[in-house]
């Protein structure tokens, strides 16, 4: 045999053997490429195997298999219309979900997300994200992942990990640049498979990254899922708190108990003079929170070093865990977790 790898038998080539009276017939099948060189050995098999007592004929038949069909991956869609679900249901396995929310766009519910479920794991504990803005998903980019979720069955989605923290978006299932267009159901129903269908594992909280207002994917996890609470995010500015009190009535209503409030973009403090200015207004949230009873959980800068740390695939919380702006991230994440909701 070329290549010493012994007899026919040893190399594993023979195929269909069978014996009718004094007659032998076998085949040797071989790769494609080895046709022409085993020539030999299948004329010497033959001849071997007529010497043999009581064989009158032999029929050894030369045959080379192609490789093996290339399996395609499971077919993995995402957007189909919900299926009945009991509600609300709690996730196996996650001990606690926190949504991140307000009634506009613009206040900072990415950032916070991002840094907040890196702080978690900080923290010690298992943090999950999942990126629940379908039309503008931007935690791929926050957390700095690329890669494409993938799917052993079609049907299980494997989370990827990203500075501590096991992280789900629509994002990575598209294009860049790509968008969504879907109606309603399909939102829905996607929503409904990224929280059911993912392989999140064990879990002490997964953070999500809501749309702004009161719309569809808001609704969809009040009624068919259990939440711990939602956290809500404000600038100190007046119009942002209204849209905020918009988000708190529709939690209020669908009875997701609302846990917190955070002051986004709070304070400007100059970096070349130190001067402090209160851009959006000062205090706006804190007073809110006193107002309605609710514990306001901390107040975030407005800091071009969390923006560039966004954009750059890096939260300024596992940049940097030391800077101040890193530190407003930790206390809100310690304060969850001393109240018992992460």
């Amino acid at each position: 045999m070329p290549g010493g790898r012994g007899n026919i038998v040893d190399a594993d080539l023979v195929r269909a053997l069978t014996l009718e009276g004094t007659t032998v017939r076998f085949v040797l099948e071989v790769d494609p490429s080895e046709g022409a060189a085993l020539e030999p050995v299948r004329a010497a098999a033959q001849e071997a195997v007529a010497r043999l007592p009581g064989v009158t004929r032999v029929s050894a038949l030369l045959t080379a298999h192609g490789p093996a069909p290339k399996k395609e991956p499971p077919n993995l869609k995402l957007g189909r219309h919900p299926t009945p679900q009991e509600g609300p249901a709690r996730l196996p396995g996650i001990r606690h979900i926190l949504l991140v929310a307000s009634g506009k766009g613009g206040v900072g519910k990415s950032t916070l997300s991002a840094n907040l479920a890196v702080a978690l794991a900080q923290e010690g504990l298992r943090a999950g994200l999942l990126d629940a803005d379908f039309y503008g998903p931007s935690q791929p980019r926050m957390m700095g992942v690329s890669e494409r979720p993938q799917s052993p069955d079609g049907k299980t989605i494997l989370p990827l990990k990203a500075h501590g923290v096991t992280l789900m978006s629509i994002g990575l299932m598209l294009q860049e640049g790509q968008a969504v267009i879907w109606r309603g159901p399909m939102l829905m129903g996607a929503l409904q498979q990224l929280m059911t269908q993912v392989a999140w594992g064990e879990l002490d909280v997964l953070v999500l990254d809501l749309p702004p207002g009161t719309g569809d994917i808001q609704l969809t996890l009040a009624q068919k899922f259990a939440m711990t609470g939602a956290i809500i995010v404000s600038t100190p500015q007046d119009v942002a708190l209204l849209d905020a009190r918009k988000a708190m009535d529709m939690f209020e209503k669908t009875h997701v108990p609302v846990v917190g409030l955070v002051e986004n973009m709070s304070t400007y403090i100059c970096p070349k003079c130190g001067h402090e200015e209160h851009i959006f207004g000062e205090g706006g949230v804190r007073a809110e929170a006193e107002r309605l009873g609710l514990p306001f959980l901390g107040e975030v800068p407005l800091d071009v070093g969390i923006r560039l740390a966004g954009d750059g695939g890096t939260p300024i919380a596992a940049l940097d865990p030391e800077a101040p702006q890193s530190r407003a991230f930790r206390a809100i994440a310690r304060r969850l977790i001393d109240a018992g909701l992460a």
